[in-house]
C-alpha cells in the first residue's frame, strides 16, 4: 500500500468530498428504518484515490468498484480495511485476480455456478473469512441487464437456477458466503420511485422471500446463509436509494451522489 501522505485531495476537493459523503450519510440515515442497519457503498469508478482518501478519512469503509484492473491498482494504493464490494459484471475468468486483493470483501454480481466454483478455488487458503456472495437477480428482464431470472412467483420452484445456484454456493464453496440478492433495477422504475413503489425492488424482495423459505427447509443449511437468518438485500443507487431503504434495503451503492459526475479515464 502506497503511503496515504501522496493521495492526499487538495483542500477543496477534501471538503468537497467531506460535504457530499455527510450529506448521504444523512439521507441515507434518515431513510433507513430504526430497526435495521444499512451498508452505504461508496461507488468510485473512474474516480483517483485521493477521492476515495477523502472519504476514508472522513469514516467510509466500503467503497464499490466495476471494473477489476482499476479495483487492483486501487487496493494496492489504498489502506488494508477498506471493504471492497466488486459490483461490475463478473465472469469466471476474473476470478484469479480478484482473488489476489486481501480485503476484497463482497462480489456482488455472481450469475452462475461456474464463476463461483472458479472465486472458491481461487481465493487463498490462507484468508481468514470467506468471500461474501451476493446473487445478481435480472428483475426488470431487460436484455441489456445482467442476472438470473426471479422464480416464477405463481409456482416457486426449488429447482430454479436462482435456488440451484444459492444451493451450490452453500454446500460446495467453502471459502464464500452466500449473502443475499442484488438488482440494478430499470431506468423508469428508477425515476418513478418517488410516486410509486419500484417493481423492480419489489420483485427483488419477493425473490427474496421465495429463496428464504426454501434454504430455511432444509436443516442441514442453517446458519450457512445470510446474515443473522435473513438475506440481505442490495438494491438502491444515485437516483433512487432513499425509495429502496424504504423499500428494505440492506446495501446501497452510490457512486454520483458522492463524488460528481464521472468522466472515463483519458476523457476532460
Amino acid at each position: 500500500m502506497a503511503s496515504t501522505t501522496t493521495l492526499k485531495p487538495t483542500a477543496e476537493r477534501f471538503q468537497e468530498l467531506s460535504e457530499s459523503l455527510s450529506e448521504i450519510q444523512e439521507r441515507v440515515y434518515r431513510a433507513s428504518s430504526a430497526s435495521s442497519k444499512c451498508t452505504l457503498v461508496a461507488v468510485s469508478k473512474y474516480k483517483p484515490a485521493s477521492d476515495i482518501i477523502a472519504c476514508y478519512e472522513r469514516g467510509q469503509r466500503d467503497f464499490g468498484e466495476n471494473y477489476v484492473n482499476e479495483l487492483v491498482e486501487k487496493a494496492q494504493q489504498l489502506p488494508d480495511d477498506v471493504r471492497w464490494h466488486f459490483i461490475g459484471a463478473f465472469q469466471s475468468n476474473k476470478s484469479k485476480t480478484l482473488a489476489t486483493i486481501p480485503n476484497i470483501y463482497a462480489i456482488q454480481t455472481v450469475t452462475s455456478a461456474k464463476a463461483a466454483t472458479a472465486l472458491d478455488k481461487a481465493l487463498p487458503s490462507e484468508r481468514s473469512t470467506p468471500l461474501n456472495i451476493l446473487l445478481q437477480v435480472n428483475t426488470s428482464g431487460e436484455d441489456a441487464k445482467s442476472g438470473l431470472s426471479p422464480p416464477a412467483f405463481t409456482d416457486p420452484s426449488c429447482d430454479s437456477e436462482l435456488v440451484q445456484l444459492a444451493r451450490h454456493i452453500i454446500t460446495s464453496c467453502p471459502r464464500l458466503h452466500f449473502q443475499g440478492l442484488m438488482t440494478i433495477g430499470s431506468l423508469s422504475e428508477s425515476l418513478a420511485s418517488a410516486e410509486k413503489p419500484n417493481e423492480d425492488f419489489e420483485t427483488l424482495k419477493r425473490t427474496r422471500d421465495i429463496l428464504h423459505e426454501v434454504l430455511k427447509q432444509d436443516s442441514e443449511l442453517v446458519g450457512k446463509w445470510g446474515v443473522d437468518g435473513k438475506l440481505v438485500l442490495s438494491m438502491g443507487m444515485s437516483s433512487d436509494f432513499e425509495a429502496a431503504l424504504k423499500a428494505g434495503s440492506d446495501i446501497v451503492r452510490v457512486g454520483t451522489g458522492i463524488f460528481g459526475a464521472r468522466h472515463r479515464k483519458g476523457e476532460v
